[in-house]
């Protein structure tokens, strides 16, 4: 009988995204890394994209994992990707297009229902608007019909069931644990198989109600488990082992290996897990009986010849059910024994109340404007995914009952968009962990605020005092933060982004960067009409009027403002909407003299006349502005600190190496100062665009003398910042024997300083550039070419140093590919 082995990855993130911007902003938590997207990226998606093969400590190929696996990416993960890390997501696309030809047409990918809520727990017009948004954005992205589709943490029932069945999806993937008894579809006698002892090495068939079925592949869960909390992936022979240990001999029938688990722990929860992935899916191929196989193509030659019932409703991670997400059930994360989860219940009674209450104004009042409210809504995701003016007229030509106007139009999108936000607000990571005030928790809770808002923006009724009312329901286990009420005003209300704050954000940024006449900032378009800018000294003082619009809705107004700088973080900033032109032109000739005066009180008091008292501030920058900002307003003052240490670390140095010396207990306060100086000097190094190889050598070799540390995890970013820009000169000229020299110089002190580093873009790019080069550079040097064998020699070089075998350094054209039988991946870890 034939053995066949898939490995499935649950790729997501959940939407990090202010709902107003429609970005993610700054991630203090994430640090160095700006946001929790991009530190996954670079540890796991990224990584797995691009995977080394390993022969001893040196890389023999790199490989793309997702191209021998099953997988599924978060649509709104993917949404984000695309603008953030284009090439990864080509990567991930093209590994669906090369797996179609390895896997009998059948691809890698499967889509995934859209923002990650527990099906189960959702109404049924809701679940089957998940899986037709996630269907839309999987055929955006993958250019072909899904086969399959992720239920978000496995949770299933007949009514989620019945909604993939709907749409054409021919398969899901769900925990043993959830099948409750099994029989042939022949008919005979059920077979309980409750406490995960279902068989699964084969597909099973869900009978529904409607007449319509569905196969179930349940993956092993041993494996699972051992993948995500035993840290099997620290060894990727270990793992394949444990794969293929998995067959049994005494089974007739054809059989199926697999297992799913996030695909994080391949990188992101498990460093390297990636590359023992790579290891375990070759010594796989390598196997002559086993074949490595996606479902979609296991399922096409091996229909299911058992059907099975399920628990209703049931989830992956939670052993109640889908209580996880509704109520205090013991599930946590098991951080802080002493805290409950009594706040879920609650904040799902607070989300389901809001939900009921917009829905039937929606359907009501959309109808006027949009022929079926609820098919408009199924459809919305195709504006979702392309905004661009032609693509939503499609949209209203479509939908619309009549033609729109542009009030109309407004009024359609704010309809459409309150109902996004009361999907997304169900996003199951609110409620997954231990804490009513953590940050996924919190980012639900916008996506309600920004509901609440939409709805007093296009019915004027203000639902916010009920919604906080039911809010503080929700008690908080840290006892300053006490409710959902508090959360509310401490954690959500700062986000919400208003007209005015939106412009108040533009004028005072526009005083630091200069803005084109037409600025896109975040969601939010801005065409400059009028503006006057003064200055003295280190005072400003810009006056304006922009016409803003938010690209989302199309709403828009004409924004007045006013910023009056006078250094440091003293700034007022007056915004008026919709303000009478005279007004504006009268404003401009009264505050021009004032500022001729330096006579900035009668400044501020004409302000307040014409504005009202002034209301902004630079708290009033969305967090990526505000901080650069600071930054820039802090240089000052930090250049102030470091000339003070290093002022103190020139006098009393020699004391530290001293001490140091005779194994003396060193004196703290100076270790620090120390500490701070060489680090921010290495640092400098790296950013400043010119590196001073033996610079940074006598730097480390002071810190090896005074037994000072390095700040490795901050190093280690600057350096991939450098190598990133690096790498960008050497893609721009690939013979500049200079960059060459510069890159070798680079990479041999990036491990003379680090050790184990992250050179992962520098070694793709070398990868894919050497492997076109070699074959014109051995042409060049047979016909005698000096030039080119100086050139050579040094990618040779360039590759030892990026960690390359020496003797594949520079692989050709064809050498260095998948297909092309390179030594075996060493064993991650």
């Amino acid at each position: 009988m034939k053995k066949f082995l898939c490995v499935h990855g649950h790729f997501y993130q959940p939407p990090r995204e202010n709902p107003w911007l429609e970005a993610v902003e700054l991630q203090d938590s994430a640090n160095p890394y700006h946001d929790w997207n991009e530190r996954i990226m670079t540890e796991c998606y990224a990584p797995n994209a691009h995977c080394r093969g390993l022969d001893g400590n040196r890389i023999a190929r790199i490989v793309n994992n997702y191209s021998r696996i099953s997988f599924n990416f978060g649509p709104t993960l993917l949404s984000w990707m695309k603008e953030k890390c284009p090439d990864i997501l080509e990567a991930i696309q093209a590994a669906d297009l090369e797996s179609q030809g390895r896997f009998s047409g059948h691809g890698s990918a499967i889509a995934q229902c859209y923002n990650h809520l527990i099906m189960p727990l959702a109404n049924m017009r809701d679940k089957l608007t998940q899986v037709a948004w996630g269907i839309a954005d999987f055929e955006n992205h993958f250019k072909r019909a899904p086969e399959g589709m992720w239920l978000p943490e496995c949770g299933a029932d007949t009514e989620s069931l019945e909604a993939l069945a709907q749409f054409g999806i021919q398969f899901t993937i769900l925990s043993p644990f959830q099948a409750s008894r099994v029989r042939l579809i022949a008919g005979g006698d059920w077979q309980d198989v409750n406490g995960g002892k279902l068989d699964p090495s084969m597909p099973y068939l869900v009978k529904l109600p409607s007449g319509r079925s569905i196969a179930v592949f349940f993956y092993d869960a041993p494996i699972a488990q051992a993948v995500a909390f035993e840290r099997l992936l620290t060894d990727g022979g270990r793992f394949a082992e444990r794969l293929m240990g998995a067959f049994n001999d005494s089974r007739t029938w054809d059989q199926l290996t697999n297992v799913a688990t996030d695909g994080e722990s391949y990188g992101h929860h498990f460093k390297y897990g990636d590359m023992a992935l790579a290891y375990a899916l070759k010594t796989i191929e390598e196997t002559p009986d086993v074949k490595l196989t996606v479902y979609g193509e296991f399922l096409e030659t091996h229909p299911p010849t058992h059907e099975v019932e399920i628990h209703q409703p049931s989830a992956w991670s939670c052993s109640h059910g889908v209580d996880r997400w509704r109520k205090n059930c013991g599930c946590n994360s098991g951080g802080h024994s002493d805290w409950n989860q009594n706040w879920r219940e609650p904040l799902r009674q607070a989300l389901d109340w809001l939900r009921d209450e917009i829905a039937p104004k929606y359907e009501s009042h959309v109808r006027e404007l949009l022929k079926d409210p609820w098919k408009a809504r199924d459809d919305y995701i195709q504006v979702i995914l392309d905004r661009s003016p032609e693509n939503l007229d499609r949209f209203f030509d479509a939908h619309a009952t009549h033609k729109l106007d542009e009030a109309e139009r407004i009024r359609a999108l704010r309809m459409l968009e309150s109902q996004r936000h009361a999907m997304l607000m169900y996003t199951s990571c609110g409620w997954f962990f231990d804490e009513l005030s953590g940050l996924e928790t919190v980012q639900v809770i916008q996506y309600a605020a920004r509901v609440v808002q939409l709805v007093l923006d296009t019915w004027n009724e203000d639902l916010e005092p009920h919604f906080l009312e039911l809010l503080s329901r929700a008690k908080s286990n840290i006892p300053e933060n006490r409710d959902g009420r508090l959360i509310y005003e401490k954690f959500v209300k700062p986000a919400i982004v208003t007209r005015d704050t939106v412009g108040a954000h533009y004028a005072v940024s526009s005083v630091f960067e200069s803005y084109p006449v037409d600025a896109r900032v975040y969601s939010f378009v801005f065409h400059q009409e009028e503006r006057k800018m003064l200055t003295s000294g280190a005072a400003r003082l810009a006056i304006g009027r922009a016409r803003v619009t938010f690209v989302v809705t199309l709403a828009s107004d004409t924004l007045t403002y006013a910023v009056l700088y006078l250094g440091g973080h003293n700034l007022n900033c007056w915004v008026h909407l919709n303000q009478d032109p005279a007004s504006y032109q009268e404003l401009v000739a009264e505050t021009q003299g004032a500022f001729e005066r330096a006579d900035f009180a009668e400044i501020i008091r004409l302000m307040d006349r014409h504005f009202g008292h002034a209301q902004y501030s630079l708290k009033t920058l969305f967090r990526d502005e505000q901080r650069k900002l600071l930054n820039q307003i802090m240089s000052e003052t930090r250049n102030e600190i470091y000339a003070a240490y290093r002022l103190i670390v020139e006098r009393h140095a020699p004391l530290l190496r001293y001490l140091a010396d005779v194994r003396a207990p060193a004196l703290d306060e100076l270790k620090m100062a120390v500490k701070v100086v060489l680090n921010n000097e290495i640092r400098s190094q790296l950013e400043n665009g010119h590196l001073d190889v033996e610079r940074v050598r006598s730097l480390v070799a002071e810190c090896q003398a005074t037994h000072v540390d390095l700040d490795h995890e901050s190093l280690a970013y600057s350096f991939k910042g450098y190598f990133d820009r690096l790498t960008d000169r050497f893609v721009q000229a690939p013979e500049d024997m200079d960059i060459l020299k510069q890159f070798i110089a680079a990479a041999k002190l990036v491990h003379e300083v680090l050790g184990e580093t992250n050179l992962w873009k520098p070694q793709n790019v070398f990868f894919e550039i050497a492997r076109k080069l070699r074959p014109q550079l051995a042409k060049r040097i047979a016909e005698g070419d000096e030039s080119a064998k100086a050139l050579d020699a040094l990618y040779v070089e360039l590759g030892e140093s990026l960690e390359f075998i020496t003797d594949k350094a520079i692989p050709s054209e064809t050498e260095g590919s998948e297909k092309a039988g390179e030594p075996a991946l060493a064993q991650a870890g």
